[in-house]
């Protein structure tokens, strides 16, 4: 019998904030002139800790912006968030990119670069400093944020890593308040 794969739910567009990047027109040289065609480079967030990447081609831009946005609400991850920023200070690279993202408090906003600052409205992130570093191509600082915001973990996984309870990792106080904000 043939192995039948399973497609992953594509949810509803308008649950989502969808912003597209960067498109690029590339030809292509043939016998009787040139071909174009079209990449989109798309960030879709539920503006709640999941956001998805992706890239779409086509002759039409368009039709390829369609296809990121299709492939790009299919590949989301999950963000840990703690309240309106993130638990702790993560870094990433992708090539010749690296993105250095710190949590601030209440109240400083989303500091950082247009291919970061998308990401981080799209996956909700109201008060974070961020820095990109080296090559300013929208791709790879795309691919390095959302590589750093991967390395995220909850206290609950990092209790479970460590084989403890979450109030012996951050303490009892800060436990209760943890919970009465979440």
């Amino acid at each position: 019998m043939a192995d039948i794969k399973k497609k992953k739910e594509v949810p509803a567009a308008e649950e989502y904030i969808e912003s597209v990047l960067n498109v690029r027109r590339i030809a292509k040289v043939i016998k009787g002139g040139r071909r174009f065609a079209f990449s989109a480079l798309v960030v879709v967030g539920d503006q709640n800790g999941r956001v998805g990447i992706a890239l779409g081609k086509s002759r039409e831009v368009s039709s390829a912006i369609s296809k990121a946005l299709k492939r790009a609400r299919k590949d989301m991850v999950a963000v840990p968030l703690y309240k309106t920023t993130i638990p702790y200070t993560v870094t990433g690279k992708h090539c010749a990119s690296h993105v250095l993202i710190r949590s601030a408090s209440k109240g400083t906003g989303v500091i950082a670069g247009g291919a970061v600052r998308a990401v981080m409205e799209a996956v909700g992130i109201k008060d974070v400093l961020a820095k990109s570093i080296g090559s300013e191509n929208p791709q790879n600082v795309v691919k390095a944020t959302i590589q750093a915001l991967k390395k995220l973990k909850t206290a609950k996984e990092f209790a479970r890593l460590r084989g403890k309870e979450v109030e012996e990792i951050i303490g009892k106080e800060k436990t209760e308040e943890r919970n009465a904000t979440a």
